[in-house]
């Protein structure tokens, strides 16, 4: 009896290392030879577009991340701009493969709009910025004010919960496109311009830039998990797609980087030589070639290049790494184990 446990267990494990049956997107995505994403219109630092049409930003670099696990190559990945209202939709009708634009992580996104959620790539809260002239201090003076937002989003429904918690009075400005509520802000049509912190020190940088000096108050008045969804339905492009993400905070977590990645190939660490390709089986489990997380970081980085190259201190947005730290750091990232 014994033997038959331990041999049906022995089943049970190499079952489980079998990589789940590829689903429509997953083979799509493969048979067109590229990955499509929702990005930002135009965010600083997390989605942004030159005068030659080159994407850049920290978004930006987790598709190209999941281009470069599928294909070998980040550089096959397509980028398609969304504002808050038209990235659901993109999604569901297929126009997209994933969501890697600054998107917030609740439960009803993740069940009643059939999405799943793919993990956490920044970790931010909702704010407030005003014009310095303003004299402004705290966001408990806004009351009476008026407040530029955009429809369509948890920042519009956070500033309605938090104005009714403290007993305050606000006039919404609700304008889609970004670049249209921010000359309205500038204009002086609004008090304040309201979304997450990371955003307000985008555009702060950004559009905002040369139009006046601008302070971001200091309350965070919401928790905004930011990470890629992607529709339900398909377990092994969701696998691909999380496992992505955890495997460019594992590599900074492991010591491993864009810098140093060749040489680490030389290790004998088995962790790293599991994680890299060198000891095969990773690859496999997701469908993809053994070498997916040595493409992924010779090609684009760990998790802490990328931050630091768009949005770090030495950036323009100059954001520390605060709660997206590593968890051995005092943040919160943490890497699911690659075992």
């Amino acid at each position: 009896m014994k033997l038959k446990t331990l041999a049906a267990l022995a089943a049970l494990s190499v079952g489980a290392a079998l990589p789940a049956s590829a689903g429509q997107t997953f083979d799509a995505v493969k048979a067109k030879g590229y990955v499509q994403c929702a990005v930002n219109t135009g965010l600083a630092g997390f989605s942004f577009a030159d005068s030659a049409g080159k994407w850049t930003g920290l978004d930006v670099d987790l598709c190209r991340a999941i281009a470069a696990a599928m294909f070998g190559d980040a550089e096959k990945a397509k980028f398609t701009p969304t504002t808050a209202q038209q990235r659901f939709t993109a999604l569901q009708s297929g126009e997209v493969d994933v969501i890697t634009r600054n998107a917030t992580q609740t439960l009803l996104r993740d069940t009643s709009l059939g999405f799943n959620i793919a993990g956490v790539n920044f970790y931010d809260g909702q704010g407030f910025i005003v014009p310095t002239k303003s004299g402004l201090k705290s966001a408990r003076e806004l009351n009476g004010a008026t407040i530029c937002v955009q429809p369509g989003t948890t920042t519009e429904l956070n500033l309605a919960d938090y104005f009714r918690k403290n007993k305050m009075t606000f006039k919404p400005v609700l304008i889609e496109k970004l670049d249209e509520l921010l000359q309205a802000y500038a204009a002086g049509r609004c008090d304040s311009y309201t979304t997450d912190a990371s955003g307000l020190a985008a555009v702060r940088a950004g559009q905002l830039a040369g139009k006046g000096e601008h302070t971001i108050l200091p309350e965070r008045i919401s928790k905004e998990p930011l990470g890629p969804i992607v529709r339900h339905g398909d377990d092994q492009w969701f696998d691909l797609v999380k496992w992505t993400l955890m495997g460019m905070i594992e590599a900074e977590e492991m010591g491993i980087s864009q810098a140093n990645v060749d040489e680490m190939l030389k290790s004998d660490d088995p962790a790293i030589k599991r994680f890299l390709g060198a000891t095969p089986g990773y690859g496999k489990a997701v469908g993809v070639d053994e070498k997916w997380m040595y493409n992924v970081i010779k090609q684009v980085g760990n998790y802490g290049d990328s931050f630091e190259r768009n949005v770090g201190a030495k950036t323009p947005l100059k954001l520390e790494r605060g709660q997206n730290a590593l968890w051995t750091n005092g943040g919160l990232l943490y890497a699911i184990p690659f075992r």
